[in-house]
């Protein structure tokens, strides 16, 4: 049976989006911003789906910060130039940092997590985390919506290998999140046990 980008946006889209905004964020937001100019998604939901998505994925990263922060900013050693740069602006500049981190190239994800562990207090975040995915879903949802013009041929062209591409990422995301847990659970045994 063949399901073609339009078919799965009708039936999945804003689940889809959700999950997109959760885990990487941009490329979808666009996607759905692209979906709403063909009339396959509803703009106002689109925005609010990615918003959504975007105050839950960067909460859940913050949390994981917060707890085990150190230990996964250690792991990224060739980038730890990077992260000292990232938590010497959080302390300086939380606000604009929390806004911003969505907007910083190579902080999507690993930003949340360095806020996490520099402990900025939670009822500092989570109001900052809301504007900043406010912010962030408007403009790359209109982005798409406006891009739309340019980009849904092209989508229509690609559908296919497109729908094959994203459930391939979605289970190497998968796969690594368990592998990650795996590893993690295996190490802290480990030392419960000397």
């Amino acid at each position: 049976m063949h399901f073609n980008i339009s078919q799965l946006i009708e039936q999945y889209g804003y689940l889809a989006l959700f999950l997109g905004c959760i885990a990487e964020g941009e490329t979808f937001t666009l996607l759905g911003g692209v979906a709403a100019h063909e009339g396959l998604l509803d703009y106002g939901w689109t925005v609010l789906v990615a918003i959504t998505g975007g105050i839950i994925g960067d909460t859940a990263l913050y949390f994981v910060g917060r707890h085990y922060g150190e230990r996964i900013l250690r792991r990224f050693k060739k980038h730890q130039p990077q992260i000292r740069k990232a938590q010497r602006l959080i302390h300086k500049y939380p606000t604009w940092f929390v806004i911003g981190v969505r907007f910083m190239y190579g902080l999507r994800i690993v930003g949340p997590i360095i806020i996490g562990a520099s402990h900025l207090k939670l009822r500092r975040f989570l109001p900052l985390n809301v504007l900043g995915a406010i912010i962030w879903a408007l403009l790359f949802v209109s982005l798409g919506y406006l891009g739309g013009e340019v980009i849904g041929p092209w989508l229509h062209k690609f559908d296919r290998q497109l729908k094959y591409l994203f459930w391939l990422v979605l289970v190497i995301i998968i796969a690594l999140i368990l592998r990650w847990l795996w590893r993690d659970h295996r190490k802290n045994n480990a030392q419960d046990s000397d």
